[in-house]
């Protein structure tokens, strides 16, 4: 689909996916997950009937509808009615699905819910050793998810359900980057059909050094190893700046540095690109290319085995792009709730060098009193997707202030462009993050 086809899904009279929370609640307390951290305070509860029903009129209409959230989809007692009664109003073409951690995906389970018509589910494997899995996860190693998919697999063979998409997510942790190419050869053993990668989203000060990506945009980047590799042909070591350019007395090296630098930044400058110094100089490489390794492994493993891979970048990408405004996505917390994104779907803190970012949830209007058209088609709703794919705000993460007061109090109805898109600080437009979509 290109860009041109997206942009014009976000304008159409109806959603094109639908993401929708049947519940909050969930068996596991996984470390990295928002559900379990200090600024989320999430109430649980379950999608109603009535509030599903609300959503039925713009089925005819979808291409996907992803019946997962903060919590375990398999936890609802209507899962399965909910997956037959989309199936029964969507496109033949369109698919329902999950993502699950697949503790509870007994046999019977895997048969009901492929019966009702499941045509993708995901399970969370973010570990190929039972250490590292018991770390992240809090209990259980791979053998769990290697029955879940291997249930969901078997029910789609026995009632010849060529067209049902079993696949594995993977969050990318400094803990767990190098077994990502075993848990790909795991999953292609298995019979996995698709693969996403995502990095990770720290939810907690705690998890912060858990991040597998550089805080630098791609545009810092390229800019910086440019000067570098000048840098490194004049003999000026880069790396010493922090430690000689307050000094009141410095040596005729020490000078070099500090002018080399000092034209870089002014250079910088001068082409609209904001760069970081600490980030830049700090970054650990050792780590990025371990990364970067793996995600190379990985991509190959898929080609080999025929899976469809969703990669992370390993660094925010400056030109942004939100897939889930471009695609004409809405999403429906368990109570009824509507919002435009993942990024303001729930309220949280997240972290990123060392900075925390308050994200209060943005609703668009509520299933108890008005169908999911009404909601999408209102004024309001309309001009937000409308504001977002121009793209016309500002990126706080390629910018020598981020993140100032304006993105970092979730009471602040501006940005510095003095726009009221609350989408400065998000990330998911970078391509760091996937999800089932």
């Amino acid at each position: 689909m290109t860009k041109e086809t997206n942009t014009q899904a976000a304008l159409r009279s109806h959603p094109s996916k639908l993401f929708v929370e049947v519940t909050t609640r969930c068996n596991l307390k996984c470390a990295m997950c928002v559900k379990h951290s200090h600024a989320a305070c999430l109430p649980e509860g379950d999608l109603s009937r009535a509030h599903f029903a609300r959503l039925e009129e713009g089925m005819p209409g979808l291409k996907a509808m992803v019946l997962s959230g903060i919590g375990e989809p398999l936890l609802h007692p209507d899962l399965e009615y909910f997956i037959g009664r989309a199936r029964d109003l969507m496109p033949a073409e369109a698919w329902v699905g999950f993502q699950t951690n697949g503790f509870l995906m007994s046999g019977r389970r895997a048969d009901s819910i492929i019966g009702a018509g499941a045509g993708r589910i995901c399970v969370s494997v973010d570990a190929s050793s039972a250490g590292t899995f018991k770390a992240v996860r809090g209990v259980g190693d791979p053998s769990v998810t290697a029955r879940a998919l291997s249930e969901l697999i078997r029910a789609a063979r026995e009632q010849a359900r060529d067209d049902f998409m079993p696949g594995i997510e993977f969050v990318a942790m400094r803990e767990n980057i190098e077994e990502l190419p075993a848990v790909m050869k795991w999953g292609a053993k298995l019979g996995i059909r698709f693969a996403i990668i995502t990095q990770l989203l720290p939810y907690e000060a705690s998890m912060a050094g858990e991040s597998a990506f550089d805080t630098n945009t791609d545009s810092a980047l390229a800019f910086y190893e440019k000067w570098r590799r000048r840098a490194r042909a004049e003999g000026i070591d880069m790396s010493r700046y922090f430690e000689i350019f307050m000094k009141f007395i410095r040596s005729d090296e020490e000078d070099r540095i500090v002018r080399h630098i000092e034209a870089m930044v002014a250079d910088a400058a001068a082409h609209g690109i904001s760069l970081n110094l600490q980030a830049l100089i700090g970054r650990d490489e050792e780590m990025l290319a371990a990364v970067e390794k793996a995600l190379e492994e990985a991509g190959r493993i898929a080609i080999e085995n025929g899976i469809e891979l969703t990669l992370p970048g390993t660094a925010p990408r400056s030109a942004r792009r939100c897939d889930f405004v471009e695609e004409g996505s809405a999403f429906v917390s368990w109570d009824g709730k509507v919002h435009p994104c993942h990024f303001l779907w729930h309220r949280f803190q997240c972290y990123l060098g060392g900075v925390a970012n308050s994200v209060k949830p943005k609703v668009f209007g509520d299933l108890e009193s008005d169908g999911i058209l009404a909601i999408w088609n209102s004024e309001e709703f309309r001009a937000f997707r409308e504001n977002v794919i121009r793209y016309n705000f500002p990126f706080c993460y390629d910018c020598s202030l981020a993140l100032c007061d304006l993105a970092r109090d979730e009471e602040s109805e501006q940005d510095c462009f003095i726009t009221s898109v609350p989408c400065a600080s998000c990330l998911w437009c970078t391509g760091l993050f996937h999800c089932l979509r």
